[in-house]
């Protein structure tokens, strides 16, 4: 089945449903799939044809889930079966909260782009934990499994280390990598985090309870396209020196520059196209300040080769999609591995 054909049929249909709605009625769909089947490719598919090794991981090839399409690891195995080369799950949070109030989801169609302010609603850290402890106990996942860990949005400042913590410790051994989330622009105070002394505290905090694991679980820490290059540096090598593998380039935006669209009423985080230039620019200055050695990961207008070539060419180790899913459809990543041949 051509899955790139198909989705030019249906786009139309289901760009006609509130953006949520259509992302809650899509996620069923591929939920119920799960469910049903485990989501394993044969021997020889292409998807596995790609491998790299990162973090002391091999990735079947180096396209991945971006966090917050599956907030609730509801639907890995479909993940799996469209061929991504890893899958991250959340953002999850300490505590279950149901995010900010709707419409909090909107599509720039002629942007090629999307803007949420979601703010992290997700089933907590304990209901997470329990779908992917089930998810483990079926012996099906052939690529690494990341979570995605923010702040409660209930929990002040001042105690974000520990609320990371709690998520950590339910989460942690569950996954085969974890990121740290202190840049999405829809959780009050959240990119306040992004400060050398609250970088070090938070992953420093996370790393008391990692390196307790059979297993210690690479970190890495997901930094804002909006910071200015030497904050994003510094906050860069405050998560090395803490003890993180890498970092997660970049989150949505705030900027507005340059949109066709009309985005009056639409606060929260842009992604997609637009967001492609400055995130692939804050990689490069990131990759050539740290040297070769960290993992980056880049997102961010992931959505066709010359997009994935840029973030490569920039640095990138791997490279996640998000908003590119949506407007190119479930056979994005295969058209990517078909670049790659």
């Amino acid at each position: 089945m051509d899955l790139n054909l198909l989705w030019h049929s249906l786009r139309p249909l289901v760009f006609r449903f509130d953006p949520e709605r259509a992302h809650r009625m899509t996620l069923a769909a591929l939920a119920r799939w799960s469910e049903r089947f485990d989501g394993r490719l044969v021997a020889g598919d292409p998807a596995h044809a790609h491998p790299r090794e990162a973090m002391g991981l091999r990735f079947p090839n180096p396209f991945g889930l971006a966090a917050g399409l599956d907030k609730d690891a509801e639907a890995i195995p479909a993940w799996q079966a469209l061929g991504f080369g890893f899958i991250e799950v959340g953002t999850v949070t300490a505590q279950a909260q149901p995010g900010n109030p709707r419409p909090r989801l909107f599509r720039l169609p002629e942007d090629e782009a999307i803007i949420n302010r979601m703010g992290f609603n997700n089933a907590g850290a304990d209901r997470v934990a329990r779908r992917l402890r089930r998810l483990r106990e079926r012996d099906l996942l052939q690529v690494p499994l990341g979570v995605n860990i923010g702040k409660s949005k209930v929990t002040p400042a001042e105690r974000a280390a520990e609320d990371y913590r709690y998520s950590f410790e339910r989460l942690g051994e569950l996954a085969d990598y974890v990121v740290v989330n202190i840049s999405s622009p829809n959780t009050p105070g959240l990119r306040d985090l992004q400060r050398v002394d609250e970088v070090k505290r938070i992953v420093e905090t996370i790393q008391e309870p990692n390196q307790r694991l059979a297993r210690p679980r690479p970190l890495l820490v997901k930094l804002a396209p909006d910071l200015a290059d030497g904050d994003a540096i510094d906050c860069a090598r405050a998560a090395l020196e803490a003890g993180c593998a890498g970092l997660i380039l970049t989150n949505t935006t705030i900027a507005r520059e340059g949109l066709r669209s009309r985005t009056e009423g639409m606060a929260g985080g842009l992604s997609g196209r637009p967001l492609q230039a400055r995130s692939t620019a804050l990689l490069a200055t990131v990759r050539e300040a740290l040297g070769p050695e960290p993992t980056l990961i880049g997102v961010g207008g992931v959505r066709d080769v010359p997009s994935v070539r840029a973030k490569f060419a920039a640095g990138a180790d791997l490279a996640q999609v998000y908003t590119g899913l949506i407007y190119r459809g479930p056979g994005l990543v295969r058209e990517l591995l078909e670049a790659l041949d």
